[in-house]
Formats: C-alpha cells, structure tokens, sequence
C-alpha cells in the first residue's frame, strides 16, 4: 500500500508537434498533434481537440450566524438536457480576467451576481473540472457574508445573465446535494466541504461583529 502519490512522467515526458485553432468564438478550441510515454514503455501519438475556456473561481457564500449558504440559479446550456431543466442551483462564479487573483474575482462576482459584499475570503482548492477535453482550472474559494442581504435579480444585461439569488439553510443546501438536485460540481465540493468545516467556521466568527 502507498502512503504517497507522485506522477510517473513529467513535462519532460511528452512532446507537443502542433496546435491549430479550429474555432474562435465566445470560447476557443484548439486541435492538438502529441506525443507522450507510456506506461508500459515507448510512446504513443495522439490528436485531441482541446477547449480553452479560460481559467475561473467559483465562491462559495456563507452566513455563520444564520448558518445559511447564498446560491445563484440560472440558466446553463450545457444542461438543456437535464432531468430537472437547464436552471441550475450554483456558486457565484465567473472568469479570471487578465491581472486578476482569485480573490479579486471572488469579490467582483459576489457584487455582480448576488449584490453581496464579502469578507474572510479564502481558498478551499483549484481543480480541472474536465481534463480529458478542457485546459479550465477552477479556484474554489470561500467568503462570509450577511444572507439578510441577499436577494433579487443580478447579472450584467450586456453578457445575457438573468441571475436569481437563494438563500438556504446550510442543512437544506447539504441534503440538495444527497439528493442530487444541486448537480454542478463546484457547488457539490463548495458544499460538502462547508459541511465537514462548518462548525469550525462558526467559531472563528463567533468574534465577529456585522
């Protein structure tokens, strides 16, 4: 049994002959030609159309005194197939523009689409949400807020947004996730790591004053 991870190959490890962009538009994709190592030895070459989404951050809002989480809904077109319909219950999010920290995105989102300003910002983890076609890495953070203030319709008109804010108890938000009626993935890891932390939380800001 390992107690420890360590990848077999690095960057040294594959070799990159050519990447073509095929379509430029509100996002990118690119054809890439490569080769790589194998694990069983010798090297395999590969073409793979690759989508550059851009980077984000996606903010997880919580009130510790209310023990409330600020969700946005709206509609999404990669779920228009969707059992429930394309709306979907999520995290603020938005894209890492040039010169921006993940916390700066965080702090512009959460006034844009929930109207709300935010304190204690924090990591919670980066990941790519889907490796085997997009090069998108997500910044999952966290941030406090007064859910009293949380409500209505936000969203920049120009950029087609239509965004409406929810405000959940943290115990409804968690069982949405059992249930799988909160199905976007940032909200699902947002949300199950609020649940292993969240009494934590609540006692570094029992101190705090609104």
């Amino acid at each position: 049994m390992q107690h420890d991870w360590q990848p077999t190959f690095s960057h040294d490890d594959y070799r990159l002959d050519d990447d073509t962009c095929v379509y430029d538009g509100y996002f990118r994709m690119h054809r890439l030609t490569l080769s790589h190592r194998r694990f069983q030895g010798g090297d395999v070459s590969i073409r793979r159309e690759l989508f550059r989404r851009g980077n984000a951050v996606c903010v997880l809002l919580y009130d510790p005194v209310r023990d409330a989480v600020v969700l946005v809904e709206q509609f999404r077109i990669g779920a228009l197939t969707a059992a429930q319909g394309p709306w979907l219950l999520e995290l603020v999010a938005g894209i890492v523009e040039p010169g921006e920290t993940a916390a700066d995105v965080a702090i512009r989102e959460s006034d844009e689409e929930a109207g709300l300003k935010v304190r204690n910002v924090r990591p919670i983890s980066r990941f790519l949400p889907s490796p085997g076609g997009c090069d998108e890495w997500i910044d999952l953070m966290f941030a406090c807020v007064d859910a009293d203030e949380a409500q209505g319709v936000h969203g920049l008109p120009e950029e087609g947004e239509d965004i409406k804010v929810q405000v959940l108890a943290a115990d409804s938000a968690f069982e949405l996730v059992r249930q799988g009626r909160i199905n976007s993935a940032p909200a699902i890891i947002g949300l199950q790591w609020l649940e292993l932390n969240r009494h934590a939380i609540q006692q570094q800001e029992s101190g705090h004053t609104r």
